[in-house]
């Protein structure tokens, strides 16, 4: 018994106290933090345009590849005009001979109302070659629109691109007979510059949202499906015109400038509408919230080494950042990482967060 009380006395008393609780701590810190509405959308071509044949024929070649960025007014393929340049070189003919039927019906008209102020002629006849040179007239009227007709079927023939974009896969090879009526059509065009987001949100932040569009632009931010990586950013165009009651939710429509193609159509993305700035809040990283039965508490480095329990109350979290509205003073130090082992009191082993 005299060994044991012995060697207790050697040893030193800072072995005999229990090493502390090994934790992450940070310090919260006062900074401007935006208000977002977030949720899942989806992307859209700002314009898509599905480019079909306007006549029947032979398409004879295809100027794009596949994948192709095109203007406005780019060749996209050619329909044989063979057929529509037959068609308007004989509406021409057609137009020719009526036009000299009419000039010959006029010098009879003159002929016979020359005649008839001498009553050599019946007034009859005046009046039966009047309407006969109106009846060319008016077959000549039909004649140039005939012409416009066969001259647009021409045109027609030659498919440009109605919009400014990127091509898709090729719908048809050369050499297919093509119709008008043809559902399939050519090749998909679609605008990616700029390209939208559609998203929704629930009915009870549209007074924010508007609040949000009558001070200005409203910034929305594209972020990919884990939500760690921002795509682009843009600004909000519109709020659709009615809620969607089966959902109890309203769409809004982002436009994004998309200079990299970081957007696709039918991408789905998380979209965050900033409708608001908190200037010089007190905020803490959101992994130091622990929630028990009285609510949210965060974990307070004391001085002594110690955690102490304190009670707070949060403005916002969007799982980042948490906003303190109050509880915590300026500077605090409250845990990150290592709150499952602690106590209120327990003692504790700082090492800084990211360290």
């Amino acid at each position: 018994m005299c060994l044991l009380l012995a060697l207790l006395a050697t040893v030193p008393a800072a072995a005999q106290t229990p090493p502390g609780i090994p934790v992450q701590a940070t310090t919260a810190k006062r900074q401007d933090v935006p208000v977002l509405l977030s949720n899942i959308g989806a992307v859209q071509a700002y314009y898509a345009v599905l480019v079909r044949a306007r006549v029947d024929g032979t398409l004879d070649k295809v100027f794009f590849t596949e994948g192709q960025e095109v203007k406005q007014g780019d060749p996209i393929a050619l329909i044989d005009p063979r057929p529509y340049e037959a068609a308007l070189a004989a509406a021409q003919a057609k137009k020719a001979a009526d036009q000299a039927l009419l000039a010959n019906a006029r010098i009879d008209l003159t002929r016979y109302s020359n005649l008839a102020r001498s009553d050599f002629a019946s007034r009859q006849q005046v009046d039966t070659q009047t309407a006969m040179v109106a009846q060319y007239q008016a077959n000549i009227a039909g004649d140039e629109a005939a012409i416009e007709t066969a001259r647009l079927n021409l045109e027609f023939c030659h498919i440009t691109s109605p919009i400014s974009g990127r091509t898709g896969l090729r719908l048809v090879d050369p050499g297919n007979l093509i119709h008008a009526t043809d559902a399939q059509g050519i090749v998909t065009i679609t605008q990616l510059h700029p390209i939208a987001v559609v998203f929704t949100l629930p009915q009870d932040d549209l007074p924010q949202i508007q609040a949000a569009m009558a001070r200005g632009t409203a910034p929305v931010f594209a972020f990919t499906g884990d939500d760690r990586t921002q795509l682009a950013a843009g600004k909000l165009m519109t709020i659709d015109n009615q809620i969607d009651q089966s959902t109890g939710t309203v769409r809004l429509k982002a436009e994004f400038a998309n200079p990299d193609n970081r957007l696709w159509p039918g991408l789905f993305v998380n979209a965050h509408l900033q409708v608001d700035m908190l200037h010089g809040v007190l905020t803490v990283p959101s992994t130091a919230l622990q929630r028990g039965p009285n609510g949210l508490y965060v974990y307070l480095v004391e001085p002594a080494g110690t955690a102490h329990v304190q009670k707070v109350r949060v403005n916002q979290d969007d799982g980042t950042t948490a906003v303190i509205a109050e509880g915590l003073p300026d500077t605090a130090e409250v845990v990150v990482n290592g709150q499952l082992r602690l106590q209120d009191g327990s003692r504790v082993t700082v090492s800084r967060a990211g360290s």
